[in-house]
C-alpha cells in the first residue's frame, strides 16, 4: 500500500505498509518552518493503521535542522508509548550530527518551573509547617557541625586562621562603629525626651537619667547592636559563602581536604563573639551620651547630676548580663549567616533569597533569646 501527500513544496512524505510494518520515506527539507505539518502527518500515518513496527527512512532528506530532529524524536517516543517499535534508518553523517546535539534525557525530565497549582489553605499551612521543620532540622545540624568545628579549633589552636579572624573583626566591629554610634545617640535622645514628657507631670525629671541608662544597658543596647550587626555582617556572611557555593569554591575546598565549616564559619563566629560585646558597650556609652545632651539642654540637669543618677541605676550584674547576651546574639548572627550561605545551591537569585532569610531568621532568634534571657536573669537576680 502506497500513500503520498504533499503538504509543502519543500518536503514530501510517502509510506508503504508491509504486513504489520509501516515504512515512512522522507524527502526534501524538514525544519522549523514546516515542523507542525510534517509532525501531524507522520503521527496520523501510524495512528490510523494497525501496525507493530515503524521505520522512518532518512535517505532522501536534503535538509534537517535541530527543531525537526527533536520533533522526530518525540514522534519516536509517541510510537514507543503506543507499543510500536520505531526505528530511524539510513541516517547519513550530517543527520547523525544533528541528532547528537539533542539531549534526549531532557524529554523525560520534569520542567524546572512546575505548573501553577491552586493550593487550599490546609495544603499551604501543611507546606509551610514542613518548611519550618526542615529549617529547624538544618539549623540544628549546622549547629552541631559548628560546635564540633569550634571544639576542634580550641583543641588545635594552630588550625585557626588568626588573620581571617582579625579581618572579620574589622569588618563587623571597626567598620560598624560610625553607624552604631549614630543610632545609639539618636535612641538616647529620643528615649530621654519621651521619658521627660511622661515624668514631668509628676515632677520626676531627676529619674530620666536612671530610666535611660537602665533601659539601654539592660535591653536596648544589646538588642539594637545585634540587629545592626545582623543587617550589616550577618547578611555579608551569608552572601559571601553563598557566592562561593555558586562559584563551586566550597566544593574545591572539600576536594582539597579542608572542612568548609572550620575553614569559613569558625573565623566569622569567633570575630563576631569578640566584637559584638565591645560594640554593645560602645552603644551603651553613646546612648547615655544622647540622653545626657537632652538632660543638660532640656531638663535643667547638670552633667554631674546626670552621670551620678545614671551610675546609681546601673549595677555590675546588669553590665555582665548585657555582655553575655551580646555574645550569644553574636553567635546567633554569625551562625545563621553562615548556615544560610551554605544552603545556597544555584544562581544569584538563591544568594539574595538566603541573604534575606539570614537577616530575618537572625533577628527573630535574637528576640526569642532576649525574651528567654529576660526571664532567666530576673529569677537569677
Amino acid at each position: 500500500m502506497d500513500v503520498k501527500k504533499d503538504w509543502q513544496q519543500s518536503y514530501q512524505i510517502s509510506s508503504k505498509k508491509q504486513d504489520f510494518k509501516l515504512i515512512v520515506y522522507l524527502t526534501g527539507e524538514f525544519g522549523l518552518k514546516n515542523l507542525s505539518s510534517f509532525s501531524n502527518e507522520i503521527l496520523s500515518l501510524f495512528r490510523e493503521q494497525q501496525i507493530q513496527a515503524l521505520d522512518i527512512d532518512f535517505s532522501a532528506i536534503t535538509y534537517l535542522d535541530s527543531a525537526a530532529a527533536l520533533s522526530l524524536l518525540q514522534i519516536q517516543k509517541a510510537a514507543t508509548a503506543a507499543r510500536i517499535d520505531c526505528s530511524l534508518i539510513n541516517l547519513n553523517d550530517e543527520t547523525k550530527g544533528i541528532f547528537s546535539v539533542i539531549y534526549e534525557k531532557a524529554l523525560t525530565q520534569p520542567p524546572l518551573k512546575g505548573k501553577k497549582t491552586h493550593e487550599g489553605l490546609v495544603t499551604q499551612v501543611g507546606g509551610a509547617s514542613l518548611n519550618i521543620i526542615q529549617d529547624v532540622e538544618n539549623f540544628l545540624t549546622f549547629t552541631g557541625e559548628l560546635l564540633s568545628a569550634m571544639a576542634y579549633t580550641v583543641l588545635h589552636p594552630k588550625s585557626l586562621r588568626a588573620r581571617d579572624v582579625l579581618f572579620y573583626m574589622k569588618r563587623a566591629g571597626v567598620d560598624g562603629l560610625p553607624i552604631v554610634g549614630l543610632i545609639s545617640i539618636l535612641i538616647g535622645l529620643i528615649l530621654a525626651f519621651m521619658s521627660y514628657l511622661q515624668l514631668r507631670s509628676v515632677g520626676a525629671n531627676i529619674y530620666v537619667p536612671s530610666l535611660v541608662s537602665f533601659a539601654l544597658v539592660k535591653e536596648l543596647g544589646p538588642i539594637m547592636t545585634a540587629i545592626l550587626v545582623a543587617g550589616r555582617s550577618g547578611s555579608a556572611f551569608a552572601a559571601e559563602i553563598g557566592t562561593m557555593v555558586v562559584n563551586e569554591e566550597i566544593d574545591a575546598l572539600s576536594t582539597m581536604g579542608f572542612d568548609p565549616v572550620r575553614f569559613l564559619a569558625v573565623p566569622k563566629v569567633l570575630a563576631a563573639i569578640i566584637v559584638v560585646p565591645v560594640l554593645t558597650l560602645y552603644a551603651d556609652f553613646f546612648g547615655i551620651l544622647g540622653g545626657l545632651i537632652v538632660g543638660v539642654t532640656g531638663l535643667d540637669l547638670t552633667a554631674t547630676t546626670y552621670i551620678l543618677q545614671s551610675l546609681k541605676a546601673i549595677k555590675v550584674f546588669d553590665v555582665v548580663t548585657s555582655l553575655i547576651k551580646a555574645a550569644v546574639f553574636a553567635m546567633i548572627i554569625a551562625g545563621i549567616g553562615c548556615q544560610k550561605g551554605f544552603q545556597v545551591r544555584s544562581g544569584a537569585q538563591d544568594v539574595g533569597k538566603y541573604t534575606t532569610s539570614a537577616v530575618v531568621s537572625a533577628i527573630f532568634l535574637i528576640v526569642v533569646a532576649d525574651s528567654i534571657f529576660a526571664i532567666m536573669f530576673y529569677y537569677m537576680r
